[in-house]
């Protein structure tokens, strides 16, 4: 039977590893509020279903896999595929909304279901997790009153130049750290590309594995990278520029 009443959105945060793949225990960085919404939640829009499925299932055990009803989102998802996900909100099922690592939304294909949600007057719950972008910014030690997040860095290796004296300069003007990323294959020959690109004088914070037992968080000036050697290969990384 159709419900007169619409259900709820909600968003939940993943840890910042895959289930399973590393010693992380869940509930050192997810509250009790994730597994008690997982609970009663059966519909899921999710980035990666196979970590999503091992995800509830780290956090759920008892949940039977069979049950869940789940939507793939990714960047190839149509947008006539979006308007489809969120039908059971219309007719007053909850859904839960998952990426495939911290928080959906941020840096995620899911801000586009939640705009619809929006759009419909639907209800959205954001639940506490963690967040990759916020734990770098905080570890760093730079100005966590004005920043900007850029996402990736274009691969065009002069585009990627000028980003990267733009980043610098809005800093400087403006007082304003600049964070971005990119993807991990990448991240040791974007380490190359600040060290010859910034000036030494720019402070520079690298935050990878964040809660992980391997996480690594430096912050030092450009300069004093260049007499440090850091092995980011394949390693999730947030990195943080701020010119004084």
């Amino acid at each position: 039977m159709k419900s007169n009443s619409l259900g709820k959105l909600y968003l939940i945060p993943c840890t910042l590893s895959n289930p399973g793949e590393t010693t992380v225990v869940p509930e050192d960085v997810l509250p009790h509020t994730i597994k008690r919404t997982i609970d009663f939640i059966d519909t899921y829009i999710v980035e990666n279903e196979k970590t999503a499925r091992k995800f509830i299932k780290s956090i759920h055990p008892e949940k039977k896999q069979p049950d869940l009803k789940i939507s793939v989102l990714n960047k190839h998802t149509e947008i006539t595929d979006h308007y489809e996900f969120i039908k059971p909100l219309l007719n007053g099922e909850n859904i839960g909304l998952m990426s495939e690592s911290g928080c959906p939304g941020i840096a995620d294909p899911g801000a586009a279901i939640v705009k619809i949600a929006h759009e419909k007057g639907i209800q959205v719950v954001p639940l506490v997790g963690p967040s990759s972008i916020l734990l770098a910014l905080m570890a760093s030690g730079m100005n966590g009153q004005s920043f900007a997040f850029n996402g990736y860095l274009p691969i065009d290796k002069n585009d990627k130049k000028q980003a990267l004296k733009s980043f610098e300069r809005l800093s400087q003007e403006k007082n304003q750290t600049q964070l971005f990323i990119e993807t991990p294959y990448r991240n040791n020959k974007l380490m190359e590309d600040l060290l010859q690109i910034l000036q030494p004088s720019t402070y520079l914070c690298i935050a990878c594995d964040i809660t992980l037992p391997t996480e690594y968080i430096k912050t030092k000036t450009v300069n004093e990278w260049k007499k440090e050697k850091a092995d980011l290969h394949n390693r999730p990384c947030i990195f943080i520029l701020h010119k004084m």
